[in-house]
């Protein structure tokens, strides 16, 4: 495996010291996971510091295959909690280390597995359809596992007098509705971070660069989604801004994606949507949890490790297996 070594670091705003402890922080990383025969992976919407040194960087569901079919004995996984259970479902003789423990997510947050019962219960006929944003023990009592980028396929693959819950993204839900044109029974949970843009400032931006294309991920609300040009994962997102003819980008998703962007294509502009009092207020707090010092702390001490009841373990497998089999 090639380790990347960073050597500049051109996004710090800060003296010589803050690049040279940088430098060293990276080195010691780079020596500690050879050690331990460790594989980082990073999120799209992690800090850009910690995505220039992953070995992979991608959704979800994406880097948690990706580390099932490595040799790595350990997986450090820069994201949040679910996207570390995620891991550890499909490769359950790894070793997961999560940087930082209480990096969690509103939509995993908002639907409890208790709660989720008794959503199951109150339609016992109904199939359900959970989003990968979710944890082990409600993936656990779903009937399926979707994301951003499959969940109109799989949605259109079923019976369609089949009656469908949808967990645990309500904006998502709806997306997949008008997509598919399937009534769907909406969990109503939400992502914090893509219920944080509004449209006023879209609005604004919109007219202030009349040429560029709104790009957004189908988290974002209704109103937002009828505004954009295209709607898709964050995955997709980046994929399309680099074949796009158009040079300037709207992107309607957490802005570390556009770190990525700007790597693929250094030419094209990309613009992050503000709040209306003009701040820069839609990182995710939890995504952002993970830092350098963080990812070696967790080499260093070899914890925080993710554990797993097996059998919650093994009953999460199924829809996810079951996802990866319908998406062949």
């Amino acid at each position: 495996m090639n380790w990347k070594l960073i050597t500049t670091v051109s996004y710090y705003k800060t003296d010589i010291s803050v690049s040279n402890k940088s430098k060293n922080l990276i080195d010691e990383i780079n020596f500690l996971r050879k050690k331990r025969n460790a594989i980082i992976l990073a999120h799209y919407y992690q800090e850009p510091a910690i995505q220039d040194i992953a070995d992979f960087i991608g959704d979800s569901l994406e880097l948690s295959r990706k580390a099932s079919e490595t040799s790595a004995e350990v997986i450090v996984f820069c994201g949040v909690h679910f996207m570390a259970e995620t891991a550890k479902i499909l490769s359950p003789n790894k070793t997961v280390l999560l940087p930082d423990f209480d990096a969690g997510c509103t939509l995993a947050d908002d639907c409890q597995p208790d709660d989720f019962q008794k959503f199951l219960d109150k339609h016992p006929d109904h199939f359900a359809i959970s989003y990968v944003n979710c944890s082990a023990a409600v993936k656990a009592k779903s009937d399926l596992i979707c994301t951003s980028s499959n969940a109109v396929d799989l949605v259109k693959k079923l019976p369609k007098d089949l009656p469908i819950l949808f967990s645990p993204d309500r904006n998502l839900g709806r997306w997949v509705e008008r997509q598919s044109g399937r009534k769907l029974t909406l969990w109503p949970g939400r992502c914090l971070v893509h219920e944080t843009f509004n449209e006023e400032s879209l609005i604004k931006l919109k007219i202030k660069n009349p040429t560029a294309e709104v790009l957004a991920h189908p988290e974002c609300q209704e109103n937002l989604l009828d505004l954009a040009d295209y709607i898709g994962s964050t995955s997709k997102l980046l994929n399309y801004s680099q074949n796009s003819k158009k040079d300037k980008f709207i992107v309607l998703t957490e802005p570390g994606i556009i770190h990525q962007m700007r790597l693929k294509d250094p030419l094209k502009t990309y613009i992050e949507v503000p709040g209306l009092d003009g701040c820069s207020c839609n990182e995710c707090p939890y995504m952002r949890m993970n830092t350098l010092e963080k990812v070696l702390n967790c080499l260093k001490e070899m914890k925080p490790e993710l554990h797993m009841d097996e059998q919650i373990r093994l009953m999460a497998y199924k829809p996810l297996k079951k996802m990866l089999d319908m998406s062949n």
